[in-house]
């Protein structure tokens, strides 16, 4: 049986451990607020948007007017933007997005790959790590996007992504990241940025459609398009945050209540230690008292 020494030092450090994940749990959800309530006012804006550009491209004359964006291609280079934390303690938060993001590679792009023409764009820390440890081609500009989370830096990340698709560096892009559903749960997304995916009522488009262009089509193809891509890479990047505040908010959670446990177990044990040694050192008191006893 361990000694009290020993266990009252367990105890301490468990309640020492108990005490930083509280703080950490707290911390996590007031970065929680903020962070939700930013992606819910992003979202009605953001799937509208969406939509409306979807719909418009499917029901434009190609041959008047061309969207670089929807160009579709023979895929031999793939961009992908992968978006994890910067932090661990966050339970499986980050490890979900490698395994998919692998998993993705070898269902979708593995000849792509092996060709080399595979490119990732690691946005957090953890991705950045993980991918350049592992070999594969890395770009490292935007993999510190989270110190300072906004659109202004968001948007160059997206220009960089779109850029390449159009001069053809790049023939499709894809985001993978984890979409915000509530504190407990994030859904592993996987979503086609680049070229724009069509409605799936495209065939429904009649040729000439009932559209009113203001100020032009061509104005729409040039200044609206770009900017709904890059409100839809951003609202990528403040589900994730949304997403990484829940599922750290929850392992600290966690972490805490298994803290409690794991004290509970080490007083009892504290409690029954000490009290056998209590109990031994009468006996040694009793058994001398009767040596003596007998002695005279």
């Amino acid at each position: 049986m361990a000694n009290l020494k020993e266990v009252k030092g367990r105890i301490q450090s468990v309640t020492s451990t108990q005490q930083i994940t509280k703080a950490m749990k707290m911390v996590a959800a007031a970065k929680l607020r903020r962070a939700q309530d930013r992606i819910i006012q992003m979202r009605p804006y953001s799937q509208k948007l969406s939509a409306i550009i979807q719909n418009v491209s499917a029901g434009v004359d190609s041959s008047k007017i061309s969207n670089p964006y929807a160009e579709e291609r023979e895929v031999n280079k793939v961009l992908l933007v992968v978006v994890t934390s910067d932090r661990g303690l966050c339970g499986a938060f980050n490890s979900n997005i490698m395994k998919a993001t692998k998993k993705h590679i070898a269902e979708k792009y593995a000849d792509v790959e092996t060709q080399g023409g595979l490119t990732i764009l690691p946005v957090g820390k953890k991705a950045y790590e993980h991918f350049a440890k592992r070999g594969y081609n890395v770009i490292d500009t935007y993999a510190h996007l989270f110190h300072d989370l906004d659109f202004a830096h968001v948007m160059e990340a997206a220009e960089f992504a779109m850029t390449g698709f159009v001069n053809g560096d790049f023939d499709q892009v894809d985001l993978i990241y984890n979409e915000f559903k509530n504190v407990a749960t994030q859904i592993l997304n996987t979503e086609q940025f680049l070229p724009i995916v069509q409605s799936e009522t495209e065939e429904e488009v009649p040729e000439e459609n009932d559209y009113i262009y203001e100020p032009s089509q061509k104005f729409i193809f040039s200044e609206i398009i770009p900017k709904s891509l890059k409100i839809q890479f951003y609202k990528a990047l403040l589900e994730s945050n949304a997403s990484e505040q829940g599922a750290r908010m929850t392992a600290m959670d966690q972490a805490t209540d298994n803290a409690g446990e794991l004290l509970k177990e080490l007083r009892l044990t504290y409690n029954r230690t000490r009290q056998a040694a209590i109990t031994k050192e009468i006996l040694e008191i009793v058994g001398g008292a009767e040596a003596l006893a007998q002695g005279s």
